[in-house]
């Protein structure tokens, strides 16, 4: 359904909530805007009102967003962490296609289970998840209203509270109202239920299943027979390669394989900006490994990925690790291990943390599966154990859009002190521009010479050059693009051959020889 409203909110599903930690306090909204100002988020279709659950990356999203990619790709894939024995552990990469034939998916469970509850509105014809809905009233006597919200919307709530207030004749702090989730109802109450939008009751649907799976047709007849599926998640493409990699490239279990791609999920109600979206990128791991290792290799990834999110300057007090309770579980977790979440607190859950990663035990159910609808044999023999069997899976999957709405969120930092009042303290390594090259003022050589050096540093790094409006300016715009260093060519650079050198985060600012430059940015960016 298209949605004028997502460019006027700027986010769809959108409400205040501000991010608590020990230094910044902030709201998603003015994320928001910043984003689309600065050229990192745009609502995809905006000129036509936008598109439900659908962004665009902008120039410098695009930058930040292969920043992280290129650095996962790097440190599990090209330079894979060091494993329990003490020696690099052994990935490698794949690039599988989105669409594939339509039996994966029934091996997969995804045809069959795959589903969400649905709630409709009959008034607003808006659609909401039924897990995702709360209703707030009295004690259930059969006769009173209900007023329904979304989970973690404060504005919803408050909204809901106003209008039982007014209903009831009664204030929030004289009522006795309680706060319980939609999908405990007896099917009878709906009928008393006023949906998030609406002031009369009744409006809402019975909840139904409905599978998020994206369906399209292959070839020129658009029939049942040509009937297939955008790819849900990146692993079964992985596991359907699992004898191709195993006979082309001579890995031994354990091992891994690793895929970065889009997948697609027809959520009923995409919310919270890109943190849950109809199209999104993963990244994700999937480890082979003996049954007998499964639960060392589980605690290796666990570990592994919650450090690999604080290296990329999630700090630690907003990364957390939690496991599953036993009705999260999805058909394939294994018990025992289970999967654990790598969560930050993003602003729209704060004080509680969204899921960043998760870290599953597959058991062999995906391979067993392929191998028993594909009727083709994928057990792997294992020579130094004369075993052969079917690898169990230790599955890392992070996405990659969450990852970069984490990593901006942790980078957004308020500063009044400022002209820009606000800079996004990007880790160098995923900087979308990692240097800025002025010239003070545009006459007496200094727009060559900053020109020269200019030309120099973009054959390594993205640089960004700037000769328009005053320096301070200039500096606010870098500052808000998370630029970590600015060089300005000035007056003295002509006598001294040196350039001063702004910090973005400290706003010092120093003197270095020009010749310096390079290995000092160098240095810095290894």
């Amino acid at each position: 359904m298209i949605q004028a409203a997502a460019v006027r909110a700027g986010f769809l599903g959108s409400y205040h909530a501000g991010l608590m930690t020990s230094t910044k306090t902030f709201s998603m909204d003015d994320l928001v805007a910043l984003c689309k100002r600065r050229g990192f988020i745009y609502p995809a279709s905006e000129i036509y009102g936008g598109l439900n659950g659908f962004w665009d990356y902008g120039p410098l999203g695009t930058e930040l967003k292969n920043n992280i990619r290129d650095a996962w790709w790097h440190d599990m894939v090209r330079c894979p962490p060091i494993g329990p024995d003490g020696e690099p552990i052994s990935i490698v990469g794949l690039d599988s296609s989105i669409i594939q034939n339509p039996r994966v998916w029934e091996a997969s469970g995804h045809v069959d289970g795959f589903n969400d509850p649905m709630v409709d509105c009959r008034e607003t014809k808006s659609r909401y998840r039924a897990d995702h809905l709360m209703v707030l009233g009295g004690e259930d006597t059969g006769e009173r209203r209900l007023y329904a919200y979304l989970a973690g919307d404060d504005e919803g709530r408050d909204r809901a509270v106003k209008l039982l207030g007014k209903y009831e004749k009664v204030s929030a702090e004289e009522a006795d109202w309680t706060d319980r989730p939609l999908v405990d109802l007896p099917a009878a109450a709906l009928e008393r239920v006023v949906g998030p939008d609406t002031k009369e009751p009744g409006s809402l649907t019975e909840p139904r299943q409905f599978n998020l799976m994206f369906k399209t047709f292959v070839g020129a007849l658009q029939s049942e027979d040509s009937a297939a599926y955008l790819r849900p998640e990146t692993a079964q493409g992985i596991f359907l390669n699992f004898n191709n990699v195993v006979d082309t490239m001579r890995v031994k279990v354990p091992f891994g394989i690793a895929q970065v791609g889009k997948a697609f999920r027809n959520e009923v109600t995409p919310r919270n900006y890109i943190f849950r979206s109809r199209e999104f990128e993963q990244m994700e791991i999937e480890w082979f490994c003996h049954e007998s290792e499964a639960a060392t290799w589980f605690d290796f990834w666990c570990e592994t990925r919650r450090k690999w999110w604080e290296s990329m300057g999630l700090t630690s007090d907003s990364v957390q690790m939690r496991r599953h309770d036993a009705d999260e579980l999805a058909h394939y977790a294994k018990e025992g291990c289970g999967t654990f979440d790598v969560e930050y607190r993003f602003p729209f859950t704060s004080p509680d943390f969204g899921e960043l990663e998760g870290v599953a035990h597959r058991g062999n159910y995906d391979l067993s599966r392929h191998m028993e609808f594909s009727k083709k044999k994928l057990e792997y023999f294992d020579q130094p154990r004369n075993e052969r069997y079917l690898p169990h899976v230790i599955e890392p999957s992070a996405g990659l859009s969450r990852g970069t709405l984490a990593i901006l969120c942790e980078a957004f930092t308020p500063d009044e002190a400022r002209a820009s009042k606000v800079y996004m303290k990007f880790q160098p390594r995923v900087a979308p521009i990692k240097a800025a090259v002025f010239p003070l003022v545009n006459k007496d050589g200094m727009p060559e010479i900053a020109g020269k050096l200019y030309e120099t540093l973009r054959q390594r790094w993205p640089i960004q050059y700037d000769a328009k409006q005053s320096i301070g300016k200039r500096y606010a715009r870098m500052d808000e693009a998370g630029c970590p260093w600015c060089f300005t060519v000035d007056s003295d650079t002509v006598n001294d051959q040196a350039v001063t050198v702004r910090d973005r985060d400290s706003l010092s600012q120093d003197r270095l020889a020009i010749d310096q430059v390079e290995n000092w940015l160098a240095d810095r960016l290894k």
